[in-house]
């Protein structure tokens, strides 16, 4: 029985596929979320990363990028990625499953807050959140070199140590939603910083003379 419903005080919310209009809430009342994201085996598409962040920035949620199976990636674009994503003001931490690289760090921050972490298919987020937990993983498909989906669905896993973990299904594609074109670039840190520098006001940063961002 549901007795009550609670205001939500933030949430991470996508249009649930690229021609739908409905849009899928995959997490809520988070304190901070994991995106993981591989250059290779699989390749995440910047895209993708962008359109995470994004939404993060609009429903205020901080996040931290996990540069996964860091054994596997090439050392100049790992070096690119850095450069991108740091330069934004995003962390960005290294991490491999398979060596045990940054899986330390990663655990200190998930204690004693909700986390979720995200990201496409096969890119080890099951494997990396917590060894001790019984949660499905799959081997990468060789044919398509991309990852199975083995989470079928949202679910919240409590830690030891205080806080839970949501891990979310391998999302493939990320809509963004209730985002209007004119207000798209208050959710780039790296365009807010500069943006009061526009001349006009109400700027889009695509065109206009004088302006800072495009500059």
């Amino acid at each position: 029985v549901i007795c009550d419903i609670s205001p939500r005080r933030n949430y991470v919310i996508r249009r649930a596929s690229n021609l739908s209009k409905e849009s899928h809430i995959i997490a809520a009342n988070v304190d901070q979320a994991l995106l993981m994201a591989t250059l290779r085996s699989p390749e995440t598409a910047t895209e993708f990363v962008d359109r995470f962040l994004v939404t993060c920035e609009a429903y205020k949620v901080p996040v931290t990028i996990l540069l996964s199976k860091i054994d596997l990636q090439d050392p100049q674009a790992v070096a690119d990625f850095h450069a991108v994503y740091e330069s934004a003001g995003y962390r960005v931490m290294e991490v491999s499953s398979a060596t045990g690289e940054g899986v330390g760090a990663v655990h200190e921050l998930l204690k004693g807050r909700t986390t979720l972490v995200s990201g496409n298919s096969g890119v080890g987020k099951s494997t990396l959140i917590d060894p001790s937990l019984d949660i499905r993983t799959g081997e990468i498909s060789e044919s398509h070199h991309k990852g199975r989906h083995t989470t079928t669905f949202s679910t919240m896993y409590p830690l030891a140590e205080g806080g839970a973990v949501i891990d979310t299904p391998g999302i493939k594609g990320f809509g963004l939603i209730d985002i209007d074109d004119a207000e798209l670039w208050h959710y780039f840190p790296e365009m807010m910083r500069t943006a009061p520098d526009c001349r006009f006001y109400n700027c889009t940063h695509t065109h206009e003379p004088g302006c800072a961002v495009v500059e």
